[in-house]
């Protein structure tokens, strides 16, 4: 009786395969470098946070008038649904690599 390996049993992805995956890695990077150029922004009651879409905050104004007694709540609410806006984005320009990897998109 023989011994059974794993390793002596591999699939190796055909070269049509290795092309998509290079393909889909080479998209990957180019709409990954396209978020971070891509900028939201959210605003509550006189702060306002500018984030880009790969989450990174990239300014935060807050008005003269904000009481700094106020200032975390406000800060915490603005930087959440700035981030939650660049989420979305983000995974909007992702939906058309993850049909090209056969994934679901939720849609």
């Amino acid at each position: 009786m023989g011994v059974f390996t794993a390793s002596s049993h591999r699939i190796m992805p055909s070269l049509s395969q290795m092309k998509d995956l290079y393909k889909i890695q080479r998209e990957t990077k180019r709409i990954k470098k396209e978020l971070k150029n891509v900028h939201v922004e959210a605003e509550a009651s006189g702060v306002k946070v500018t984030v880009n879409c790969e989450q990174e905050v990239i300014s935060i104004e807050v008005a003269p008038n904000v009481s700094m007694s106020d200032l975390p709540a406000l800060l915490k609410d603005a930087l959440n649904r700035a981030l939650k806006k660049a989420q979305i984005v983000a995974a909007e320009r992702m939906q058309g690599i993850m049909q090209q990897m056969g994934l679901s998109t939720g849609e």
